[in-house]
């Protein structure tokens, strides 16, 4: 479309009599009931992890000379500083909570607030809805403005909510707020990186891709300044700037004022790059495609490789990461654990009970394997994304059939799963295998313990495929399947929680390998589940109306 079709800057104020803002309510009120389950769902899960964190870490360390030397041995060792930040305090249950969560849900937020800024400015005017809403009353910069007030809302509750639960389990507020406010501020800063990566990019993609890059640079800065003596790396990033509040070690409440500030840099950039560029289209250059396609685009396959390869390109490169930086930390395990016997337990519950290392890689490959599963859901509401853009529809109109459609999407649904899992298992093993020195002794081992988990990850992505294709208006429930079972496997063992509740979750049922050998039947019995709930979602979409 040439750039005479779009509205132009101030074409909407100067016709309507109207300010560039009006009709922002209206916006905000619609984003709302878009993401009335997706973002009050990710605020319960940041606020309960931190909270059922604090009631655990009372028995697992209930002697005070544990939770002193706590400090001491894992404060020293830069594998764990790397991943988890500095250990400032871990005497208290509230810095021993703020360690171990600040900034695994500092990137969780972010990445929320980057998705939903990107939905509702980028992705509108990509799909041409902003432009349709621009020709009639609204204001040039009502759209950015509603995005930004739903997700500093979403920010500002997360924290909120996080701070207040976690008071309620025992912590001191002072610190509860200083480090929910913190998680507020990181989600505040990705808030504004999206807005501008909004406004440079032509496609939602390449703005979450910008932003998601960001935020990459912004954990390694982090992890490399708290890892070595370089600690002013750390100073640069708005991942490290939460550490540096320091939450139940000092509470350093003036360091918000950092994030604070560049916040309300990267907005006032956002608004001022908009009024530089017409509606649908991004500052960044977009080069115009072939007139005809080539051969490896035209199968429906070549269609889904296009447009899942970036976003499982960004998983597989991040779970290539995670895999070692894990495998590098199980020769520490023993060090962590001490002679903790309520955390053997705990390990021994989670990953098997055949040595707290083996017990370590059998929990962290169900981790990888419920983080996966979030991977297959993002992949599967893809095949959804296509279909409310009525993109799916013109396609479907010729001679390609439903079914070879969806199965291009199936495809990156349950091969991505795979993949993620290969390579994390394939990191994880080499990184342990060195630091072990029997790499051919110990890689084999915890490759397995990561693939066995894909019929689990399968079955989340069956449910994916069901909701999809028999209550397509409620495919996003499938974010509430995978965060139920995540919940449940990662804290229903802590919490004593019923057999019977926590048999629920797949994952649940997986062989806790290497502790344990691999067990063929609950593998069968949960791939059947994974295939009935596909094939319903499948048959029913071949027979139902699209839109």
């Amino acid at each position: 479309m040439s750039t005479a079709t779009h509205t132009s800057p101030g074409d909407t104020a100067s016709a309507t009599g109207g300010g560039t803002l009006t009709g922002t309510g209206a916006l905000v009120r619609l984003a709302l009931r878009r993401d009335r389950l997706f973002l009050p769902l990710w605020t319960i899960v940041v606020a309960t992890l931190p909270a059922v964190s604090a009631g655990a870490y009372e028995q697992l360390y209930p002697d005070p000379a544990q939770r002193a030397s706590l400090t001491s041995s894992l404060g020293d060792n830069p594998s764990i500083s790397l991943l988890y930040g500095p250990a400032y305090d871990l005497s208290t249950a509230g810095g021993f909570t703020a360690w171990r969560f600040g900034t695994t849900l500092s990137v969780f937020v972010a990445l929320v607030c980057v998705f939903t800024t990107v939905r509702h400015t980028r992705r509108e005017e990509e799909t041409g809805r902003q432009e349709l809403l621009s020709s009639t009353v609204v204001g040039r910069h009502a759209a950015l403005t509603a995005a930004l007030v739903v997700c500093g809302g979403f920010a500002l509750l997360a924290g909120l909510a996080t701070a207040v639960a976690a008071t309620v389990a025992g912590i001191a507020a002072t610190g509860a707020f200083a480090f929910g406010l913190g998680l507020t501020a990181v989600a505040l800063v990705f808030t504004g990186v999206a807005a501008v990566t909004a406004q440079l990019a032509e496609y939602s993609r390449t703005a979450n891709g910008l932003a998601g890059a960001a935020l990459g640079v912004a954990f390694a800065l982090r992890a490399v300044g708290d890892s070595a003596e370089v600690t002013w790396l750390s100073w640069l990033s708005p991942i490290g700037w939460s550490v540096h509040v320091r939450p139940f070690a000092g509470d350093r409440f003036e360091v918000l004022l950092l994030p604070l500030a560049v916040t309300g840099v990267l907005v006032a950039v956002a608004y001022a790059l908009q009024r530089r560029r017409d509606v649908g289209l991004g500052l960044l250059p977009s080069a115009l495609g072939p007139a005809h396609a080539g051969s490896r685009l035209r199968s429906t396959f070549a269609l889904a490789t296009r447009l899942h390869r970036a976003m499982l390109t960004g998983w597989v490169v991040g779970f290539a990461a995670l895999g070692v930086l894990f495998g590098a930390l199980a020769s520490d395990i023993g060090e962590i654990v001490g002679d903790n016997e309520r955390m053997r337990e705990v390990l021994a519950r989670m990953g098997g009970s055949q040595g707290v290392i083996d017990a370590y890689l059998a929990s962290t490959a169900n981790v990888l394997g419920m983080v996966a599963a979030l991977y297959v859901v993002q992949a599967a509401l893809r095949a959804r994304a296509e279909e409310t853009a009525t993109r799916a529809e013109p396609l479907l109109t010729t001679g390609v059939s439903r079914l070879r459609w969806l199965a291009g999407h199936l495809v990156f649904v349950f091969g991505g799963g795979a993949a993620l899992l290969l390579v994390s298992g394939i990191g994880m093993g080499l990184a342990h295998g060195v630091r072990a020195g029997d790499v051919a002794g110990q890689a084999p081992d915890v490759l397995v313990a990561c693939l066995v988990q894909l019929p689990a990850v399968f079955v989340v992505g069956g449910a994916a495929v069901a909701l999809f294709g028999v209550l397509p208006s409620r495919t996003g429930a499938a974010w509430a399947v995978a965060a139920a079972f995540l919940l449940l496997t990662m804290f229903g063992s802590v919490l004593d929680l019923p057999r019977a509740v926590l048999n629920v979750s797949p994952f649940q049922h997986v062989p806790k390998v290497p502790s344990e050998a691999v067990t063929v039947p609950p593998l069968l019995w949960l791939t059947l589940v994974a295939a009935a709930l596909t094939t319903a979602g499948i048959v029913r979409f071949r027979n139902r109306d699209l839109g």
